[in-house]
């Protein structure tokens, strides 16, 4: 047996073994690095289940409650915000400074324990990302900030199932900065630097890092993982936006970004009951975070639609708006004026008093 194949065999036991006790939700995340400030933030959805998703506008000045008991921290946003919604919660968007934020599935997280006898200030994970799009204009705002640990992200179930939100969180602005938020064993590591451009599910963080560190030594003309678990994912992703033309030219950067989202997606209808890692893709995002242009793709929508956010009014006392999507209704192209003044949504709470 050769070297070569000895160090294959031990990289596909790796990734299966690293892949066997994902949950049946996946998704990607990269960050597209162009000329003249060109940066391009996407990320692909992938359920088990139909996700319904929202477009909501979130002007300046909303105050907000962490939703997560009497311990719940309390803002008022600072940065008016683009923000795609799930069963009442922030899972993707864009602020007006261009700060992204994705919420992506980690069966590994483990959240801090709540004591109520020692009570920590808390807030629920549906607000997690919207803290975020609230407080920060940029990736080291957000680092210097959340590192404190002023307070705990505590989780809870999806309305309506008994399915636990385990998720990480990532960030990236208009300098093409990014970092990577994660809750292991009850800890929030943080993994910050303008390199880390793609991110998937299971494993966490670190070892995604580690397996594709071995890719990077086979050319991706001779052999690239295919299938569409997460590990196989971040290398595919990883090869393919560092292999994209590098464009300030929007008209290529943004179909260029949309293809490998689409590459690494799940085509529609996978379920595969010996595998319920493998879950369908349900829609998919690109933030251009130069020209703060919001684009959102449903699966099920033939067409792709947009908000350019200098036809938006995020100012304090803004009407909060909101792009009916989950029943399947129809727009194409730019879609700001089509979005109508709705009561805000309240996050989902976590109950713990």
């Amino acid at each position: 047996m050769s070297k070569n194949f000895k160090k294959f065999a031990i990289l596909t036991l790796l990734l299966f073994s690293s892949t066997s006790i994902i949950e049946s939700y996946a998704c990607t995340r990269v960050v597209y690095k162009g000329p003249n400030g060109t940066i391009i933030t996407a990320r692909s959805m992938d359920w088990k289940e139909e996700m319904p998703a929202d477009l909501w506008l979130l002007p300046r000045g909303m105050e907000r409650y962490g939703e997560a008991g009497s311990s719940s921290i309390r803002w008022s946003s600072k940065y008016g915000s683009v923000i795609t919604n799930n069963h009442n919660g922030s899972t993707d968007g864009m602020n007006e400074k261009g700060l992204v934020g994705n919420a992506l599935w980690l069966a590994e997280s483990t959240y801090p324990k709540f004591d109520k006898e020692n009570p920590d200030a808390t807030i629920s994970i549906s607000l997690w990302l919207q803290y975020a799009l609230d407080n920060f204009a940029t990736v080291q705002e957000a680092v210097e900030k959340l590192s404190k640990e002023e307070f705990i992200v505590l989780s809870s179930t999806i309305p309506g199932t008994d399915t636990y939100v385990t998720v990480h969180l990532s960030l990236s602005d208009k300098t093409g900065d990014s970092a990577i938020f994660e809750y292991i064993d009850g800890e929030l590591c943080i993994h910050h630097d303008e390199s880390y451009t793609t991110m998937t599910n299971s494993p966490v963080f670190k070892e995604q890092l580690a397996i594709n560190g071995y890719w990077n030594n086979i050319p991706g003309t001779t052999m690239l993982p295919g299938t569409n678990n997460a590990p196989d994912r971040f290398v595919r992703a990883s090869y393919y936006m560092d292999a994209i033309p590098k464009t300030d030219d929007t008209r290529v950067a943004i179909p260029a970004v949309f293809s490998v989202i689409r590459n690494v997606s799940v085509p529609y209808g996978i379920s595969t009951e010996s595998q319920p890692n493998i879950s369908s893709t349900r829609w998919r995002t690109v933030a251009d975070q130069k020209n703060l242009v919001y684009y959102f793709e449903n699966v099920l929508n033939p067409n792709v639609v947009w908000v350019e956010f200098n036809k938006l009014d995020f100012s304090k006392n803004a009407k909060t708006k909101k792009l009916s999507l989950s029943n399947n209704e129809i727009y194409a192209g730019e879609t700001s004026k089509d979005f109508k003044e709705t009561k805000p949504f309240q996050f989902t709470p976590v109950i713990i008093d």
